[in-house]
């Protein structure tokens, strides 16, 4: 196990950003503290050599032009908030609409655009980097000054743990996620409609035509849908019009729970998937078309996919999900674990 730090470049306010490299065994994972990024994964190939199986960028350059959030850090809250609005404590808060009607991913300026503080450490777990900032009170419209932090660790097993937690100093809202597009045969190497997935949820959120969940859930049975067993991507996806929805996961009590596992039939690759948090949003990639990739690559669509672990999207306007309300006095506190198998 260990830790190597080095320069990744400028931001324009001439604030620098840093490159994290963590290592164990075959599996090398780098970080940058602009967006608590996850840069790369690489993983062994069985022929001695390896892959990187997270789409992204090269440079800093790259992450600082217009790009579909590659492996950020994404809030104050993640996926949609319908009409770009919420209520909370009786007033109204308005927010920036940067995806038609609608708010993503925490506006114009979210989590992703800023360098975070960085501490590193090495313990019985594996090596970590601990990425942390204060977003400020009405920053890009949410209420109450928050203290928020994410550690990432890559264990000596090849597996990824992203541990949150957040403090708010006045009533606000909240929903983090890591925006990780994962490719199996390795980033650029075609798409990922061929790999088979299988996600423990037995419901999921239908949308309107703006990704606004319609309502309450529905039974995934005998639609598009239905992942409950292993099913190839690809084999429903027209009919689903492109996964980008909200999946309910089926725990059946507190702690990780593992709702995912994902296979490449020609690595013979394995990602798994387990978190804390209620929902998952499954997208395939639908609007990568044409996205700068990495060593001056370009996505095709469907390029990536990913597994979005947060709280249910609009929860600030559907009382009956989930709360997204975080109090004075108390701790947003989740972790997802991702873990390949070669």
């Amino acid at each position: 196990m260990s830790i190597e730090k080095k320069p990744f470049g400028l931001l324009a306010s001439g604030e620098e950003a840093q490159l994290f490299i963590l290592k164990s065994g075959d599996f090398v994972v780098t970080l940058t503290d602009y967006g608590a990024t996850l840069v790369s994964f690489l993983v062994p190939d069985g022929r001695g050599g390896r892959d990187d199986i997270l789409l992204g960028c090269s440079t800093l350059s790259g992450y600082l032009a217009k790009n579909p959030y590659f492996g950020a850090t994404v809030g104050r809250y993640a996926n949609r908030i319908g009409k770009s609005r919420f209520e909370l404590g009786g007033k109204e808060y308005r927010l920036a609409a940067n995806d038609g009607a609608n708010h993503l991913h925490g506006g114009l300026k979210g989590f992703n655009t800023y360098v975070w503080a960085a501490e590193t450490s090495e313990g019985r777990k594996g090596s970590s980097v601990k990425f942390s900032r204060t977003s400020h009170d009405m920053e890009e419209g949410y209420p109450g000054e928050l203290a928020v932090s994410v550690t990432f660790t890559l264990d000596k097993e090849g597996g990824i743990s992203l541990a949150y937690e957040a403090r708010a100093k006045a009533e606000t809202v909240i929903n983090l996620t890591n925006h990780s597009y994962f490719n199996l045969k390795g980033e650029g190497n075609g798409t990922i409609l061929d790999h088979e997935i299988k996600l423990a949820a037995s419901s999921y959120l239908p949308v309107d035509s703006t990704l606004i969940p319609a309502g309450a859930p529905a039974p995934v049975a005998g639609s598009p849908f239905d992942f409950r067993s292993p099913k190839v991507i690809g084999r429903d996806i027209a009919a689903a019009g492109g996964y980008d929805h909200n999946f309910v996961l089926d725990r059946k009590g507190p702690g990780l729970f593992e709702f995912a596992e994902v296979r490449e039939p020609k690595t013979g690759r394995r990602l798994t998937a387990a978190t804390t948090l209620p929902g998952v949003q499954f997208y395939t990639g639908n609007f990568l078309a044409g996205a700068q990739g990495k060593r001056g690559g370009v996505y095709e669509k469907h390029s990536g996919l990913c597994l979005e672990t947060q709280l249910f999207p609009d929860s600030p306007n559907k009382p009956d999900y989930p709360s997204c309300k975080l109090l004075p006095g108390q701790t947003w506190a989740h972790e997802t674990l991702y873990r390949v198998i070669c």
